[in-house]
């Protein structure tokens, strides 16, 4: 149980109380052949008590009635302990006063236990216009206006240095990011000056080496052939090692694997249907043949698109989504319609634009007659000349 649910057991058991309290003190007045506690002053005790309750979830309103069903307390000849029951109503107000910020409400509550207490004190008092009537009802009506106001006042003070502490331990958390980023981007340009500047010669004097043989035996022909596709893919793979050294999020790119991508996308258009969009879908069941960088890119572009349609599209508009396999590659679209448009400088359109750029992909992102288009294609391998810049 964690200790959020045991407080709140712990509160619940307070509230519920009163359900034993108030017997007791009704037993502990009756006294028999003597003095017996009527019956409809144990009812509406009993009710009190139970609306007490109740007050968990609408706390203004059982203040209220318990301040209605004191009157009828109060106006009852009561003796000893009993006579204690009526003044839930004071523990109610001060409880409604700890939960509302509302000055109305505040007011409500007040007002209603003062007339209560009143009515109260007019029957029992007399004559009722004395100094100690009027000290009495500033009392018994103002300290628990007082104390609910402290309450509250901790109450928002604790919320307050929760808040900030919150704050404080997402600040910790953004630098120590920020500071992993640098140092990933420090290892992402050592990487690329000593290795790939080599690898990219190794691939140049190969082609050079190909051009000055006149004649060359089909063996050498063989071997250099095979020496410089293992030296072009080994130069790949230290430009995909770059971009997870630079990108903290492409570190994980093994876990987007070919036979959980479709899932990851049709999970991804499912959780915008169920913030109301009507989603048109036309997803290839096996959206293979990317390599890890554009398996991931394909499924950020999805996930970045939808987003933004959550945020600024129209809800009552239609939203298409397409993932189809075209000429070379994986094409992907999702247009919207209605609603303000995103911001083309926000760091959601950047890093997806900066993560196809990568992929060796194109993608197109702008407004159209029917709303707003994010289009992009993927290859399946790279279309692009993979050497160092």
């Amino acid at each position: 149980m964690t200790e959020t649910a045991a407080r709140r057991d712990q509160w619940l058991l307070l509230r519920c109380l009163p359900l034993v309290l108030v017997p007791l003190l009704l037993l502990a007045s009756t006294f028999p052949g003597q003095y017996r506690v009527p019956v409809s002053y144990w009812l509406l005790a009993m009710t009190a008590a139970a609306l007490f309750v109740a007050g968990a979830r609408r706390p203004v309103a059982v203040s209220v009635a318990l301040s209605a069903l004191a009157i009828p307390m109060f106006m009852t000849d009561a003796w000893g302990l009993s006579g204690l029951v009526p003044y839930l109503g004071a523990v109610a107000l001060t409880d409604a006063v700890t939960r509302t910020h509302r000055r109305a409400a505040v007011a409500l509550v007040a007002g209603c236990w003062a007339v209560a207490l009143l009515v109260g004190l007019w029957f029992d008092h007399l004559p009722f216009w004395r100094a100690a009537t009027a000290l009495e009802a500033i009392a018994y009506a103002g300290l628990p206006l007082l104390l609910g106001l402290y309450l509250r006042a901790q109450r928002d003070l604790a919320e307050k240095f929760r808040l900030e502490a919150l704050a404080a331990e997402a600040r910790r958390v953004d630098a120590e990011a920020h500071t992993r980023a640098a140092e990933r981007s420090a290892m992402a340009r050592e990487l690329h000056d000593l290795v790939a500047h080599h690898m990219a010669s190794i691939v140049l004097r190969i082609e050079v080496a190909r051009h000055v043989l006149a004649d060359p035996d089909p063996r050498v022909v063989s071997v250099l052939d095979d020496v410089h596709g293992a030296a072009s893919d080994s130069l790949t793979d230290i430009r995909r090692l770059l971009v997870a050294l630079r990108d903290p999020d492409l570190g994980a790119v093994a876990l987007v694997e070919s036979a959980t991508l479709g899932r990851e996308i049709a999970a991804a258009v499912e959780r915008a249907r169920a913030a109301g969009f009507g989603i048109e879908a036309d997803l290839m069941a096996d959206p293979s043949g990317l390599d890890a960088v554009g398996r991931l890119t394909l499924l950020r572009v999805v996930q970045e698109s939808l987003t933004n349609v959550m945020k600024h599209a129209d809800r009552t508009a239609p939203v298409t989504v397409a993932v189809t396999r075209g000429t070379g590659g994986i094409a992907v679209r999702i247009a919207s319609g209605g609603g303000a448009a995103p911001n083309p400088l926000g760091h959601g359109l950047i890093g997806i634009r900066e993560r196809v750029d990568i992929a060796g992909g194109t993608l197109t992102v702008g407004p159209v007659a029917e709303g707003w288009v994010v289009a992009a294609w993927l290859p399946a391998t790279a279309s692009r000349e993979l050497m160092p810049r």
